[in-house]
């Protein structure tokens, strides 16, 4: 049996997907919360984003202040962890996007033989300030996704 998400990537669920890039142009930061994530966060920050910032964990840590105000300014905030990494900067990220109504995902991304247990631990510090969480056994797919969010990077 199909899981649903083959399922809706076959050639017949492809007739019914949005074929024209998104309407409105949205701004979007992309910060890693924790070191591991820095690798994903600099590799996505290498393409041709329009209208992205991208924010390493040590930025993320000291909450500069240029950090804050582009998170502040965007329609849309990403975050990415390593899963089984401390992430104590999605409860600051979380709570500035709350009081302003911007939209959060989070990538964990989970590399290795990364064990359940501290997986949970992850997603137990991510979860309640994300509207969407989205665990990735492989970083090229936060790629994906972005580019699903935003529909104006150049291939």
């Amino acid at each position: 049996m199909l899981s649903e998400s083959a399922r809706m990537s076959s050639a017949a669920e492809a007739r019914f997907r949005l074929q024209t890039p998104a309407a409105v142009l949205r701004t979007m930061t992309v910060s890693a919360l924790d070191p591991g994530a820095d690798d994903v966060v600099a590799r996505l920050a290498e393409g041709p984003w329009r209208h992205a910032r991208f924010f390493p964990s040590s930025a993320v840590a000291t909450r500069t202040p240029r950090l804050l105000d582009e998170i502040a300014s965007a329609d849309l905030a990403v975050m990415v962890a390593t899963a089984g990494a401390d992430a104590p900067a999605a409860a600051a990220i979380g709570q500035l996007c709350s009081d302003r109504r911007i939209h959060t995902a989070t990538f964990v991304v989970r590399a290795g033989a990364v064990s359940d247990e501290a997986l949970s631990r992850t997603l137990g510090q991510v979860r309640p300030w994300s509207l969407m969480v989205v665990i990735a056994n492989d970083d090229s797919y936060v790629e994906d996704i972005l580019r699903s969010f935003r529909g104006d990077a150049q291939p």
